[in-house]
C-alpha cells in the first residue's frame, strides 16, 4: 500500500466524535505491531474494534486526558494520547500513555508530529514493547531512555519504561 502524503496530513485534537475512528486505528495498528504475540488476532479480545470503540468513547467523554488524532484524505491513521502520572511514585509528572500509527502511514511524520502535539518537549515516561526496535529508535530519537523498569501489558510479555 502507498504512503500516505505528509502534506496531506493533518493533526488534531481529539473529540468524542472521533472515538469509533481512533478504536478502529487503535486494533489495527494493534494486530500491524503485536499481532505475532498470538496465535489467533480474530478470536484475541485485544485486537477487538468494538472492544476499543467503548473505551475510547469512555476516554474522550471523560476529556481526563489530552487525545490527538492524525488523519489524511482517507481519515484517521494514528493518535496518541497522554496523561498526568501523580503521585509519589511517579517517575515523570506526565505518560505518553499511546502513540499508535497505521503502518501504511510510518515514515510519513504523523508519529512525530502526534509526539509533537501531544506532548512537545516535556519530560515524561511511557511503555514500549521490549521486543519493538522501530518504535525504540523513534523515541531515542526523542530524547528518551529506558531506565531499567520492566512490566508487562496484555499479550506483550516484556516492556520496558522509557523517560526523558
Amino acid at each position: 500500500m502507498e504512503a500516505t502524503d505528509p502534506t496531506a496530513l493533518v493533526v488534531r485534537p481529539a473529540a468524542l466524535a472521533d472515538a469509533v475512528g481512533i478504536a478502529r486505528v487503535h486494533a489495527a495498528s494493534w494486530r500491524e505491531t503485536y499481532g505475532r504475540f498470538v496465535d489467533d488476532p480474530d478470536t484475541d479480545t485485544w485486537f477487538s474494534v468494538e472492544r476499543r470503540v467503548d473505551m475510547w468513547q469512555a476516554i474522550l467523554e471523560r476529556d481526563a486526558s489530552t487525545t490527538v488524532v492524525a488523519e489524511d484524505e482517507s481519515g484517521p491513521v494514528g493518535f496518541g494520547a497522554t496523561d498526568s502520572t501523580p503521585g509519589p511514585d511517579a517517575v515523570r509528572p506526565e505518560e505518553l500513555t499511546m502513540l499508535y500509527v497505521l503502518a501504511r502511514a510510518h515514515g510519513n511524520g504523523a508519529g512525530q508530529a502526534l509526539l509533537d502535539a501531544a506532548l512537545g518537549r516535556r519530560p515524561a515516561s511511557l511503555w514500549v514493547a521490549a521486543d519493538n526496535p522501530r518504535a525504540h529508535a523513534f523515541y531515542r530519537r526523542n530524547g528518551f531512555a529506558a531506565d531499567g523498569a520492566t512490566s508487562s501489558f496484555g499479550p506483550i510479555k516484556t516492556t520496558v519504561r522509557l523517560v526523558r
